[in-house]
């Protein structure tokens, strides 16, 4: 008897815990309504303020969409720009209700912080900005550099496996935020800058001289960067992991921010679910009916976001290339909407 009380003991705190952890985010966010999301301390064409204090950018797009899906309205957003050492914290503790900022997903992060990672809204990958007067065309002539990197980042520990695997030494130089880093590049003090080649594009414009730095040609990690979640809430996983699956699917069957409403009357069964004339998957999420019609009409589909933000028309002229379609040659793919 004694035994089997606790075992019952145990069912109950398991209980307990449960339905402590599954605590709804989607009442939270209805109720404040608003969205928190977490966003970097400043990276053009990701998530930076505009001349009118705006936030502009790709991860902020992402966390617009979750907002038009929850509250219909993509602009009842709370930014709250987090630096490298503290996005993992802010989500954790529920300062933010999503982390939305060029955050690589790894086995580390998704098994031992308490969150989920939702999708991957870029393909990325490690390079290095060197200045065009050292010389150098390849990393693999970087032996002794000093390289100026982001701490707590996997770019920082990336950084040391290229270097230990081409036999090579190095001096790092850490700083906490990307304006520090690339303040620290101009500056002089390291012979190198590496991040993500996204980043470093973005980081590039912001030289004084532009010209005067080339971004060297070796990829030397994956970095699949996107938003995540605080673990034990599913609805809530689900609901931003289709937000962004969702985008996708709309570029992928021509919906767009331009045809949306046309695409009302669509007989194609692959679009009525994606704009919410059939079938009944807002309510499998808990949102109204016309979740995708409000991602769709006021932020796009995810060519629409990409173009906008880091394409070739943007100061970083970034081409589409692993980030294009899976149908395009990409390897951006999403699971049906159905």
């Amino acid at each position: 008897m004694k035994k089997l009380s606790t075992i019952a003991a145990g069912l109950v705190a398991a209980t307990a815990f449960s339905a402590s952890v599954q605590a709804s985010t989607l009442d939270d966010v209805q109720s404040r309504d608003t969205l928190r999301c977490g966003v970097s301390d400043g990276l053009p064409g990701f998530s930076v303020t505009d001349s009118d204090g705006n936030w502009v950018g790709l991860d902020v797009d992402t966390c617009k969409a979750v907002a038009a899906a929850v509250l219909g309205d993509a602009e009842k957003v709370e930014f709250v720009s987090l630096t490298a050492v503290e996005r993992f914290t802010a989500l954790q503790s529920g300062e933010v209700d999503m982390l939305s900022r060029n955050t690589t997903w790894t086995t580390t992060r998704d098994a031992s912080l308490g969150i989920n990672f939702t999708g991957t809204n870029y393909y990325d990958g490690q390079g290095f900005l060197v200045s065009t007067d050292l010389g150098v065309t390849s990393a693999t002539e970087l032996d002794g550099a000093a390289v100026c990197v982001a701490s707590g980042t996997t770019t920082e520990l990336n950084l040391a496996d290229y270097f230990e695997a081409q036999g090579m030494g190095f001096e790092p130089v850490l700083y906490d935020t990307s304006d520090q880093t690339v303040a620290g590049f101009e500056a002089g003090r390291c012979d190198v800058l590496t991040s993500d080649t996204s980043q470093l594009a973005a980081l590039r414009i912001q030289l004084s001289d532009p010209e005067g730095a080339m971004i060297l040609p070796e990829i030397i990690s994956k970095e699949p960067l996107g938003p995540a979640v605080r673990q034990g809430d599913d609805q809530w996983f689900n609901i931003v992991k289709w937000a962004l699956f969702l985008q996708v699917n709309a570029e992928e069957y021509g919906v767009s921010s331009s045809n949306v409403d046309a695409m009302m009357d669509s007989e194609d069964p692959n679009v009525s679910r994606i704009v919410g004339t059939s079938g009944d998957l807002g309510s499998l999420l808990g949102l109204p009916s016309d979740w995708g019609y409000q991602i769709i009409s006021q932020v796009g589909n995810y060519a629409e976001m990409f173009e906008r933000n880091v394409g070739p028309d943007t100061p970083l002229e970034l081409e589409r290339g692993t980030n294009a379609l899976w149908t395009d040659g990409g390897i951006m793919y999403a699971p049906p909407v159905r």
